[in-house]
């Protein structure tokens, strides 16, 4: 199967997918889907060298990873206007912004011991906002499988705090 046939066939799961975690932003979700595809083909070796995952989960996977590196360019953008409006508003910024992000990192640090299936559902629910019957369909398995696995990930995760 050749790229072109790859994208004709993955274009449109993966556009609807990036168009749900960019809240509707067609435009957005447009550009995210071409750079996704652009990852993709620069790293297509690492997905047979893995062969666990489905090529549509690691499509997936790929386009998170764009949609979360557009949201940190999009917060540099916001943090920087905010602080050219004035010294003070700096300050208390970079103080929240410090706990904010070691809540995040104590986050991602127990949701990277989770297995791959459970760490996978919660980035979707979590980070990409959808729904337990789109995870499941997204990774092949069952609404309810979703949900269940979702809640053990969560306890998982509370009992290591």
């Amino acid at each position: 199967m050749n790229t072109e046939d790859v994208y004709q066939e993955y274009a449109d799961f993966v556009f609807k997918y990036l168009l749900t975690l960019t809240n509707n932003d067609y435009q957005s979700a447009e550009e995210m889907t071409q750079e996704t595809f652009y990852q993709a083909i620069k790293s297509i070796d690492n997905f047979h060298n893995n062969g666990k995952a489905k090529f549509s989960t690691w499509l997936c996977s790929i386009a998170k990873n764009v949609w979360l590196q557009e949201l940190n360019r999009e917060k540099k953008r916001h943090q920087l206007a905010e602080s050219l409006s004035g010294e003070n508003a700096l300050s208390y910024n970079l103080e929240e912004d410090y706990f904010r992000n070691e809540d995040k990192i104590h986050f991602f640090k127990q949701t990277h011991q989770l297995s791959e299936k459970k760490r996978e559902v919660i980035y979707l629910r979590l980070l990409g906002d959808l729904s337990f019957k789109e995870i499941g369909s997204i990774l092949g398995e069952s609404e309810n499988w979703a949900r269940v696995t979702f809640y053990r990930a969560k306890q998982h995760i509370r009992k290591g705090e």
